[in-house]
């Protein structure tokens, strides 16, 4: 039997690299994963009982594709107050932001279609784009965001038809860019006639700093589409995410949803707009930030104190994520297979899957939320220890 080409183009994208350490024995720095133990159970519990109790058979109904009104009109209030200027009516509710991405995909392009992306970028956005055969420009990101030099020469040479980017600390950098380069980018997009798909999941999580405007709210031509999350915020297997698009578009992406899935859960919208009714999602979040930067902090100091010479790891201002950069050279995917996680027992997503191709192989993604102020501690300096006698042996630097 022989498969639809976009399942070969999908085979390769990496995401095992995610869930490398399904063995209980390895630290896992890979997913991106939240901290379980701040997952609102008892307030989720009550309010889905709370939605329930009525026994109302239409919940059980199909529903709308667009997603339930009343919960809309909550997310839509919530980036009223971050400076979105949107209704109900711009919002379509997704199976998380993953499907936002792949809806976006399938919108707009065709095969051989010209996409931006930033490099590293987003393994599972990489996945969901591979299905569409886009060809790939990879954008450098630096310490303030994407290198928006070299975007203009790609946009000057190529046709383009959308850039995705993460502006608020970006997966997996966790950079976040600046004022400057988000009015710059937007004023390219509208030059060069360009779409942007702006992914949002982490904006909520800044645990020092101010948040900077989305460049949704920075829009006047109606190219943004922007998508956030309850994964990271509340808790992933609700796969509920959002997306906001200018009316045309949301028309288009949202017979499309309905051909995919005809519609998100209506048993999960009405529990989750009941827990935005009863609980105080802000306070919440900062619990999350509290405990997030007590993590973060640990792991930076910890690999800062521990790392070999020619190692460096950043400091983010949020988000999910460390970026570990290797010396020029370093197969981190290599290292990592037949070194860290066999002998050191820790994992990591190393760089060479979160670029479409090939050409990136010094740097990995780290992720310290998930796991415990103890795991951190331990796994950051067997790591340490690892890079350490690799780079002793010549034969570790390259593949």
């Amino acid at each position: 039997m022989e498969l639809a080409q976009r399942n070969y183009q999908t085979a390769s994208a990496g995401l095992e690299a995610l869930f490398a350490a399904s063995n209980p024995k390895v630290i896992s720095f890979a997913g991106g994963y939240p901290d379980r133990k701040l997952f609102p159970t008892k307030q989720l519990n009550s309010a889905f009982a709370h939605s329930f109790s009525g026994e109302d058979p239409e919940l059980l109904q199909y529903a709308s594709a667009t997603g339930y009104q009343p919960l809309r009109q909550k997310l839509a209030t919530r980036m009223q107050q971050d400076g979105m200027a949107v209704t109900d009516d711009d919002v379509l509710l997704t199976q998380g932001a993953q499907q936002g991405i792949d809806l976006t995909a399938r919108l707009l392009l065709n095969v051989g279609d010209g996409l931006v992306v930033e490099g590293p970028t987003y393994v599972g956005a990489l996945a969901a784009f591979d299905a569409y055969q886009p060809t790939y420009y990879t954008v450098p990101v630096e310490a303030d965001g994407m290198d928006l030099q070299a975007l203009q020469k790609v946009l000057m040479t190529q046709s383009v038809k959308l850039i995705y980017t993460i502006p608020d600390f970006q997966n997996p950098t966790g950079t976040v860019m600046s004022l400057a380069k988000r009015q710059a980018l937007i004023a390219l997009a509208n030059q060069y006639d360009v779409m942007i798909l702006e992914d949002g999941p982490y904006r909520d999580l800044r645990y020092t700093g101010t948040n900077l405007p989305t460049l949704q709210s920075l829009d006047t031509q109606g190219r943004v589409i922007f998508l956030g999350s309850f994964s990271k915020i509340l808790a992933p297997s609700l796969r509920l995410g959002w997306l906001v698009a200018q009316p045309e578009l949301l028309h288009h992406l949202t017979a499309l949803k309905g051909g995919v899935d005809v519609e998100s859960s209506n048993l999960m919208m009405h529990g989750i707009n009941a827990y935005l009714e009863h609980n105080d999602l802000n306070a919440h979040i900062q619990e999350i930030r509290a405990c997030y930067l007590e993590k973060k902090n640990l792991m930076v100091n910890t690999l800062r104190q521990h790392l070999p010479a020619g190692c460096t790891v950043n400091d983010p201002d949020g988000g999910f994520f460390l970026w570990l950069q290797l010396p020029v050279g370093f197969d981190a995917e290599v290292f990592m297979n037949d070194t860290l996680m066999p002998q050191a027992n820790v994992s990591f997503v190393p760089a060479s899957v979160m670029v479409p191709g090939a050409g990136m192989t010094n740097g990995a993604r780290l992720n310290f939320t998930g796991p415990t102020l103890a795991q951190i501690n331990t796994g950051a300096i067997a790591l340490c220890d690892a890079l350490a006698q690799a780079l002793t042996q010549p034969q570790r630097l390259r593949r």
